[in-house]
C-alpha cells in the first residue's frame, strides 16, 4: 500500500476537519523547509546520505534525462538554498541499470554504492558503484547482476564487502541474503548467506529491507513474512568455516494487537536494543514501532512503544527508525496526519512511558511533500533530512528538512 493512493483520496476531507481533529499533543510543532522539488514522477522512495561536507547524496526511481532514475548530490548554497547535481541518469539501453529504489553508501575512499530493481543481464536488478573522476564527474559501473530484485540498500563491512537482501531468490525462492565480496580485476563474487524457507515457528521469509551489524560482525534484518505471514526479525551469525547461521530474534504472532508486514529494518541504540516498525497490525490496525530487547539468558523481549491509529495520528509506516544520540526516536509514515499525506513523528521516553509527538504533517498546500517512505538522517545540530515519494512544487516529490 502507497501513501500517494490514500493521500489523493483523503487529503480534501482531512483538510477541512483538521482544525476539529487534531489533538493538541499532535499538533505540528516543527518547521519544514523544502530543500529541493522534484520534476514530475521522479518518485524520490530512498533515504539520503550526507558526505564529510554536509552534502547530500539520494535516489529517485524514475525520472532523470531517461526516465529510468537518477543519482544525485544536493549541495547547500553560501547564501542560503541547494543545488542540485546530478551525478547519473539511468539508461533503458538495455547496457544500463535502472529503478533505483532505496538509499546509498560510501565506501572509505568516497566510492557509492547502491541497488536498482531493475536492468542487469536478468533484468531482475543490479548492484552498481560510482566513482568519482580526477577531474570531475563520476563514473557508473554495473558491478553485479542479481536474479531477484532487491528492495533495499546495501551494508558494507571494514574489508569492502558487500551485503544485502532479495526478497525472492535462493534455494526455495522465499528469499536470500547475499555478500559481495570484491575481485583484483574489479569485479564482485556472490555467495548467498542465507536462503530463507517457509518453516513452522523459525523461518521468515520475503525479506525487504536492509541489513545492520551488530559490534560482533553478526547482521540482523527483517522479513515482512513468515509462517504466517506476520513478519520476523532474524540474526546471522558467522562460523568458523564460513557458513553463517540463522537465527529467529521475533516472529510477530497473528493476533490484531500484534505487528504485520514488516518493510522496515531494525536499528541499535548504544545498550544493544533493536527498535523497528512494522506496517500494520497493533492495537488500532495502523502498525507499531517496537523495541527488543536482548535478555540475560538468551532470547529477546518486545515491547510496544508506539501504536498508530488512522486519522490525524501517522499510519503504516514503511521505514526504519532513526535514533538521536539520546535515543529519541524518529520517523515518518507515508499516511495520516492532519492533511492526510503523512508525518514525521517522535518517540521520548518520559516517566510515563513512551510519548509520541508528531513533528510534521505533510500535505497543507499543493506545494508541499506527501507520502514519505524513507528513513530520516539527522546532522549534527538535531535537524531531520528525508524525501517524499510525492509532491512539491514540481510534482515529482521532494528533499525536505525539519527543525525542531
Amino acid at each position: 500500500m502507497t501513501g500517494k493512493g490514500v493521500f489523493m483520496a483523503l487529503r480534501s476531507i482531512l483538510a477541512a476537519f483538521a482544525l476539529l481533529l487534531l489533538a493538541p499533543g499532535n499538533s505540528a510543532v516543527a518547521q519544514e523547509k523544502i530543500l529541493h522539488s522534484f520534476k514530475a514522477n521522479a518518485d524520490p522512495y530512498g533515504s539520503l546520505i550526507f558526505d564529510a561536507a554536509g552534502n547530500l547524496y539520494g535516489t529517485t526511481r524514475s525520472g532523470g534525462t531517461h526516465g529510468a532514475g537518477m543519482v544525485f548530490e544536493l549541495m547547500p548554497k553560501a547564501g542560503g538554498g541547494w543545488t542540485e547535481k546530478v551525478l547519473h541518469n539511468f539508461d533503458l539501453n538495455g547496457n544500463d541499470a535502472w529503478a533505483p529504489q532505496a538509499g546509498l553508501i560510501f565506501d572509505t575512499t568516497g566510492n557509492i554504492y547502491g541497488t536498482t530493481t531493475a536492468g542487469g543481464t536478468h533484468t531482475h536488478g543490479t548492484v552498481f558503484e560510482l566513482s568519482p573522476k580526477a577531474g570531475g564527474g563520476w563514473t557508473e559501473k554495473v558491478l553485479y547482476d542479481l536474479d531477484s530484485i532487491p528492495y533495499s540498500g546495501l551494508t558494507i563491512d571494514a574489508a569492502g564487502n558487500l551485503y544485502g537482501t532479495t526478497q525472492r531468490g535462493g534455494l526455495y525462492d522465499y528469499g536470500a541474503v547475499f555478500e559481495l565480496t570484491p575481485n583484483t580485476d574489479g569485479g564482485l563474487t556472490e555467495r548467498v548467506l542465507h536462503s530463507f524457507e517457509k518453516i513452522q515457528g523459525k523461518e521468515g521469509v520475503f525479506p525487504y529491507a536492509g541489513l545492520i551489524f551488530d559490534s560482533l560482525g553478526n547482521l540482523y534484518g527483517t522479513t515482512l513474512g513468515s509462517n504466517n505471514d506476520w513478519g520476523t526479525v532474524f540474526e546471522l551469525t558467522p562460523r568458523a568455516g564460513g557458513s553463517w547461521r540463522e537465527k529467529l530474534v521475533h516472529n510477530f504472532f497473528p493476533t490484531k494487537q500484534d505487528g504485520r508486514d514488516v518493510y522496515a529494518g531494525v536499528v541499535f541504540d548504544t545498550d544493544g536494543n533493536l527498535y523497528g516498525a512494522t506496517q500494520q497490525g497493533g492495537t488500532y490496525g495502523g502498525g507499531k514501532i517496537f523495541q527488543l530487547t536482548p535478555n540475560a539468558g538468551g532470547g529477546w523481549t518486545e515491547e510496544v512503544l508506539h501504536n498508530f491509529m488512522l486519522g490525524t495520528d501517522g499510519f503504516y509506516p514503511q521505514s526504519s527508525v532513526t535514533l538521536d544520540a539520546a535515543d529519541n526516536v524518529y520517523g515518518t509514515t507515508p499516511n495520516g496526519g492532519t492533511y492526510g499525506g503523512g508525518t514525521v513523528f517522535e518517540l521520548t521516553l518520559g516517566s510515563d512511558g513512551w510519548a509520541e509527538k508528531i513533528l510534521y504533517s505533510f500535505g497543507a498546500s499543493d506545494k508541499d511533500g506527501y507520502a514519505p517512505q524513507s528513513s530520516l538522517i539527522l546532522d549534527a545540530a538535531g535537524n531531520l533530512y528525508g524525501t517524499t515519494a510525492g509532491g512539491g512544487a514540481l510534482g515529482g516529490g521532494t528533499v525536505f528538512e525539519i527543525r525542531h
